[in-house]
């Protein structure tokens, strides 16, 4: 089978996608491949969505944040972010999405976005509201435990001073 000439083959940008959620939650590349299309699908309609073709080439967990490289058409750039920010929850885990660049190719994309795992993270016990209670450290950011245990607090070092 032949390929298609240069001028016909469809051209793509790359988009490098930084993810911040609570420590406790766990992402994965299908269930952040559904929210994507399902929020372009919302945002763009079917054939908005269609047009834009966003798909997830790349995705890196690590605890609390991920990385991700998404494909889009040239041209789709800018419905494509538009549909990316909306993004709000990923399996019912809160996520902040967070777009550092987009580029011509994978590798540029890789080599002038994608990060590598964050610095480690640690846990630490802190003052928090005159109670004593759990956070994990992830800096500049501290993540402590709510007074119900089951949720979280997001706080930065001014906060314990």
């Amino acid at each position: 089978m032949k390929h298609l000439p240069k001028h016909l083959r469809p051209r793509w940008r790359y988009l490098a996608v930084g993810i911040e959620t609570w420590p406790t939650a766990s992402l994965d590349r299908r269930a952040f491949q559904r929210a994507v299309w399902y929020a372009a699908q919302n945002l763009l309609g079917d054939t908005g969505s269609a047009e834009t073709d966003m798909t997830v080439l790349q995705f890196h967990d690590y605890d609390g944040t991920a990385e991700a490289i998404i494909r889009t058409r040239r041209g789709q750039t800018d419905p494509a972010r538009a549909a990316l920010t909306c993004l709000e929850s990923v399996d019912g885990d809160e996520v902040r999405v967070r777009i550092r660049g987009i580029s011509g190719t994978v590798r540029a994309c890789e080599e002038k976005y994608i990060r590598g795992p964050p610095e480690s993270t640690e846990q630490r016990h802190v003052v928090f509201e005159n109670a004593d209670r759990g956070a994990t450290v992830r800096p500049p950011r501290y993540d402590v435990e709510a007074a119900s245990g089951d949720a979280f607090v997001g706080a930065t070092a001014l906060d314990f001073r």
